[in-house]
């Protein structure tokens, strides 16, 4: 029996295995790996919590589940944008912690073989590129493919599980 739920997991697992959800950022296509993805939702209303960092937004109350909402936007240095209802929360565990990932846009969920997945340029590695795992090439567009691990350090989920 347990082995039996041992290779569906597997099997499940192989069927994550290269699947992307994409989403932009102004003109910028990102993808994060769809295991990493429990749900995905609209714009909620979002409660402020004192003294986290400015690209946490606060908490929302996802059916009696408090999560906190990270601006993807924001994380990355960018212009903050006004949110409508394109705008969505990309619901991830991250190093068992739920947190909604705040993104303008979500675009659909593709298959990025590894073939077609190079690593980052090497410019700057104290810049943005920390968040960076590879560059997926779909057709002839780019999808800057995401590390979820690294879009908190563990000092950042530690303060965040502190403030809930």
């Amino acid at each position: 029996m347990a082995e039996a739920i041992e290779n569906t997991l597997e099997m499940e697992e192989d069927t994550q295995k290269g699947r992307y959800l994409t989403f932009s950022l102004d003109e910028e296509s990102y993808g994060i790996e769809i295991m990493y993805v429990t749900e995905i939702i609209g714009i909620q209303v979002i409660t402020e919590i004192p003294e986290l960092p400015e690209y946490v937004r606060g908490i929302i109350n996802l059916r009696g589940k408090i999560i906190p909402v990270m601006d993807v936007r924001l994380r990355f240095k960018k212009e903050p944008r006004t949110y409508n209802d394109r705008t969505c929360v990309n619901v991830v565990e991250i190093q068992a912690i739920s947190i909604g990932l705040i993104v303008d846009s979500v675009a659909e969920v593709l298959s990025i073989p590894d073939q077609d997945i190079v690593e980052p340029p090497q410019i700057n590695m104290r810049s943005n590129n920390r968040y960076i795992k590879g560059i997926g090439k779909v057709g002839s567009s780019v999808k800057l493919l995401l590390d979820c691990e690294k879009l908190l350090t563990e000092d950042e989920v530690q303060d965040l599980a502190e403030a809930l």
